[in-house]
This record gives structure tokens, C-alpha cells and sequence, in this order.
């Protein structure tokens, strides 16, 4: 499996590949992934460590940078033999990756973000709920004969789906929810533009169709993955709720049968919608020039009736996709916000006095006696406040200033 994500103009994607890994590379890779683990907490408790140390002592303002941080790792594999006996790359990478996200999780609390927005402070990692993942940048790693040639001498089977486009900068190999391994490439990438079409197009997302456009040709039905699965999927969970083991034992073979399955079919329905937004944001992107999209957060649908069908949609998923497919081919994306979208004329910018129903699926202007579907006048509203001034809206007054393009 391969895939890019985020490219830019003149930045980076991922390329994605999947592993055969020997038996001995397998047990190579974990005997890593301790050694970074037991990093990750060892930074983790020094962490805690200075923090109480200065609620006490507040004048001493000791800090736990990354400076400090590579000290202790230095000193730490100059006493145990176990450490450095493990490359030092992947190592350095984990006091990197914890000193990026404890990082962040200070400027969350600097900025008084509400905390179920903050980015959590970096907790340990337990050896039987954190999955393998490790880091190499152009020292720990190289390509030779198709294969991967980490540090340590482990030598790792690519299956290449597809060629790189150039000599990566880093490398990260991790292992899923499934068991499966994969090694992610950054790579360098530039825009890689398709004919002009002259056509704009305005999406709205929703539940009863997935993605709404301008055009009747490139709306987007519900696939409804995760429903079809739902069956098999609570077959499985009823098999772990008779099998959940006691606290403080461990789970039975039974048990970690039933939740490799479950994991399983949650990758496949996942893959599923990933593969339908993509291949739809592929064909938005090559037939239109100008993409108006409801800048829409289905976060708050977590917690309404519409919760299952909503993350079946998987809405956000698509979003991004369509985003990244026009940044990679330089098209013109431009995010939207979604307030009275539905409550807005198309034709004459007139605003009802009342938001509507979701029950009432046809939009009808009590100013001009526009009559459209629901959806399909909220997607031409689109195109409107973005500013791309669609066939038959000529002359409407935009409500609210542009937003920023996404691309």
C-alpha cells in the first residue's frame, strides 16, 4: 500500500509502503522499540520530576528541553550496555518526538485552551498498549536493492506498490493495529497541475448524502461501509465482552483472538472509506479549477442521534482528502464557514428568519420564491461566499467577508 499526504506546493509528502518482515527482523524491531520506549519514559519521568521540582522550588527554573534531554541519553548509554547496544538514531528521534509533543502541550496550557482541547502532557508508554513505531532519519537508514537497511543491520522487504519520487529524508517504520508493518517515506514533492477546465464547483457535507455539489454528476451517496460491517463487528465485541479478562490478568487466547478480528474489520471499513473519498476528491479535482468547501467540523455530531451515521460518513476523512488531491494538482480550494448556510438564498442572498428543520429538505425563498433542494442550495451558497459567483447568482450580495484559501 502506498499513499501521499499533505504535499505541498514545495513541501513534503508521505509515501506509505507495506513490510515483509523475517522473524528475525521482527524480534530486531521490537528489541528497538523497548530501547525507544524505555527512552520515552525515562523522559517522561524527568519531566514529572523537574515539574515538581519547581512547584516547590520555583526560583531554581530548572527545565526539561531537548538539550537536556540528549545529556541524559548520552549518559544513559554510556552505563547501560543494553541501551547502546541499540542504534542511537531512533533513540534521539524519541527524545525529539517527546520533546515536540510536551512542546505543544505547554503552549495548549499558555494559550488557556479549554482542556478537552489541550494536547495532553506525554504519559508512559506500557509495553502491551503502545504499538512499535520508530523513527530514522538519513543516518539510520538507506535503500539498496529495493530493500530497507536500518541501523542495527536489519533488513527489511519493501513491497514497492509504487516508485518514489525522490531520495527520501526520513523514514518511520511502525506496526498497526493488526500486526501488519509498514515503513512511511518523507519525500520532497511539487504541485503537479492538470488542464484548466474553467468550472467551479461548491460542496456542502451532510449525513444523508455524504458531499452535496453543484453538480448532480459529482455528488458523493453515503457508502455506508461501517454499516454493512456492524453485524460482524458486534459478533466480535460480544465474543471479547464473554472473554474480557479480570483486572490485572491477562487476556486470554479466546480473548486476543476475537480483538485481532475486530481490528481487522475496523482497518478494511476504514481503508473503504479512504478509498472512496480519494477517488472521489480525484475526480472533483480534475473536472473543476475552483473548489468552494463548507469548512464543516463534524466533531459536535459525536454527541447527536446522528452520531453512528455521521462517523460512517466519515466527512472529515473526505474533507482532507479533497483539500490535499487540490493542493497536490494546484487547484483553487477555498474553505467556507458553514453558519446559515442553510438559512441563505442562492439566488437573491436573502436569509430566512428561522433556521430550518432537518426534516424540511426543500429550500424555498419567501423573498424571490426560489425553490431548489435543500442541499443543493446550500452547495451554490458556497460557491457565493467564496467569492466564484456561479451561474445564476449574479448580482447577490456575499454574506460575510472571504476566508482564507485552503490551497
Amino acid at each position: 500500500m502506498a499513499h501521499a499526504a499533505g504535499a505541498d506546493r514545495t513541501g513534503h509528502a508521505r509515501y506509505t509502503y507495506r513490510l515483509r518482515v523475517s522473524s528475525t527482523a521482527r524480534t530486531a524491531l521490537l528489541a528497538e522499540w523497548d530501547r525507544c520506549r524505555w527512552v520515552w519514559n525515562e523522559c517522561v519521568a524527568k519531566s514529572r520530576q523537574v515539574h515538581a521540582h519547581n512547584k516547590v522550588h520555583p526560583d531554581d527554573g530548572l527545565t526539561c528541553g531537548p538539550a537536556r534531554l540528549d545529556k541524559m541519553l548520552t549518559e544513559a548509554r554510556a552505563r547501560t550496555p543494553w541501551l547502546r547496544d541499540g542504534a542511537s538514531v531512533p533513540q534521539q528521534q524519541t527524545v525529539r518526538n517527546f520533546a515536540t509533543a510536551r512542546s505543544k502541550a505547554l503552549k495548549d496550557i499558555d494559550k488557556r485552551l479549554p482542556v478537552k482541547r489541550r494536547a495532553g502532557m506525554p504519559r508512559h508508554k506500557k509495553k502491551r498498549e503502545a504499538a512499535p513505531s520508530l523513527n530514522y532519519t538519513t543516518r539510520g537508514f538507506r535503500l539498496k536493492d529495493g530493500r530497507l537497511h536500518l541501523a542495527g543491520k536489519i533488513a527489511l522487504t519493501v513491497v514497492w506498490s509504487r516508485d518514489l519520487p525522490c531520495a527520501p529524508s526520513s523514514v518511520r517504520v511502525y506496526r498497526d493495529s493488526v500486526g501488519h508493518w509498514y515503513a512511511s517515506f518523507v519525500v520532497a514533492t511539487e504541485a503537479q497541475p492538470l488542464p484548466a477546465t474553467g468550472a467551479v464547483i461548491g460542496v456542502d457535507w451532510g449525513v444523508q448524502q455524504t458531499a452535496t455539489t453543484t453538480s448532480d454528476a459529482h455528488d458523493l451517496p453515503h457508502a455506508e461501509h461501517g454499516k454493512r460491517a456492524a453485524q460482524r463487528l458486534a459478533r466480535y465485541q460480544r465474543m471479547m465482552a464473554r472473554r474480557k479478562p479480570a483486572r490485572g490478568h491477562a487476556a486470554s487466547k479466546g480473548y486476543r483472538r476475537a480483538q485481532a478480528q475486530a481490528a481487522k474489520l475496523h482497518k478494511k471499513v476504514a481503508r473503504q472509506r479512504q478509498d472512496t473519498a480519494r477517488k472521489w476528491a480525484k475526480r472533483v479535482v480534475t473536472d473543476h479549477d475552483a473548489i468552494a468547501v463548507e469548512d464543516f467540523r463534524p466533531k459536535f455530531l459525536a454527541r447527536t442521534t446522528m452520531a453512528r451515521k455521521a462517523a460512517d460518513a466519515a466527512i472529515g476523512a473526505t474533507k482532507q482528502a479533497l483539500i490535499e488531491m487540490g493542493r497536490k494538482h494546484g487547484r483553487d480550494v477555498r474553505l467556507v464557514h458553514p453558519a446559515h448556510t442553510t438559512m441563505d438564498c442562492a439566488s437573491c442572498g436573502a436569509r430566512t428568519k428561522h433556521a430550518l428543520p432537518l426534516s424540511e429538505r426543500t429550500y424555498t425563498c419567501t423573498a424571490c420564491q426560489a425553490v431548489s433542494p435543500r442541499d443543493k442550495n446550500s452547495a451554490r451558497v458556497m460557491l457565493v461566499r467564496a467569492g466564484l459567483n456561479p451561474a445564476g447568482a449574479e448580482g447577490t450580495r456575499p454574506p460575510g467577508a472571504l476566508l482564507p484559501a485552503a490551497a
